[in-house]
């Protein structure tokens, strides 16, 4: 009897360790599926606080925690699901479903571009959204959303990607992490971005000294820091989108477009000290720039070449 129980604990204290085991294989995975990730992330970052721009503050917060609900639901309910599901039946349509949404993302940065060359946005955001009414804030959140829809899958693809070698049960727990830990992450950042100005109000008027000096810092540098992330996520938007295109076009057969672009890249590699980050902004500039083209095209398409229609119309 007491042979059978000491047995018995021993399973259980297997049990418990392959448990653990798993636990810390799904917290390596979800890590490293993170990081390569990381990239996205910081664009992620960068474009959601155009949204919160020009909001009074007593909004600023509750929109964050909508449109990072909206992200959560996002990751956890259309992305992962259809992820998974075509890992598993139709693994070659990922790469030109994420295309499609590299060219959208492509297309509302190079809309933004429009906007400030033509004066449009100057007239779109006269006015926080909140002060605009219930209707005009919810048009921001979606918009917020949309966007993050796109970022939202390039992360759970990468992360796919990082762990495809795992069971589909893992895979699934892995990115139900990733989509957690990132969406509290960006969100986090965001929030804290949004409000440092209030932190910076209640430092000046709290404390004495160096530390109240820096609270009214804080308060005068906030809407320039605010402008320049907004400025920031427009170019994020190009930049994300026009990779998503170029790699995705590699991986359809078409090398020669990142191919020149690697080229480029071993071309200024070598300098010293500073080659590897010379490196990443010839690709990332190289991104931006077809994301333009390619955004260009598509709002050509969508605003310019219909405007012009009209008015030959009108004459």
């Amino acid at each position: 009897m007491a042979g059978g129980l000491a047995a018995l604990l021993d399973d259980i204290a297997a049990l418990a360790k392959l448990a653990a085991a798993s636990v810390d294989d799904v917290g390596a995975a979800a890590g490293r599926a993170s990081a390569k990730a990381a990239g996205v992330v910081i664009d992620d970052t960068a474009v959601t606080p155009r949204y919160i721009h020009g909001v009074v503050a007593a909004r600023e917060l509750p929109i964050v925690r909508r449109i990072a609900v909206g992200s959560l639901r996002n990751k956890l309910l259309f992305i992962l699901p259809a992820a998974l599901l075509l890992s598993e039946l139709l693994p070659w349509l990922l790469t030109p479903i994420l295309m499609v949404g590299g060219a959208y993302l492509a297309f509302e940065g190079a809309e933004k571009v429009y906007e400030l060359v033509t004066g449009h946005a100057k007239a779109k955001t006269a006015v926080p959204a909140a002060v605009q009414g219930e209707d005009a804030e919810k048009t921001v959140v979606s918009g917020a959303i949309r966007t993050d829809f796109i970022l939202s899958a390039e992360i759970m693809v990468i992360a796919l990607n990082e762990v495809a070698d795992e069971p589909l049960v893992s895979r699934a727990v892995i990115l139900v992490v990733v989509a957690l830990g990132i969406t509290a992450l960006v969100y986090g950042i965001v929030g804290l971005i949004v409000k440092m100005d209030d932190i910076g109000l209640h430092l000046a008027k709290t404390r004495r000294g160096a530390v109240a000096a820096g609270g009214r810092l804080l308060v005068r540098a906030m809407p320039s820091v605010l402008a320049v992330l907004s400025t920031v996520g427009i170019v994020a938007m190009l930049w994300v989108g026009g990779h998503i295109l170029l790699v995705g076009v590699d991986e359809l057969g078409w090398h020669a477009p990142y191919a020149l672009v690697h080229h480029l890249e071993e071309a200024v590699h070598g300098l010293a000290g500073v080659g590897g980050f010379v490196a990443w902004v010839v690709n990332t500039l190289a991104s931006a720039l077809v994301g333009l083209v390619v955004g260009a095209v598509v709002v050509a398409v969508m605003h310019v070449l219909p405007r012009r229609g009209g008015a030959r119309a009108a004459h």
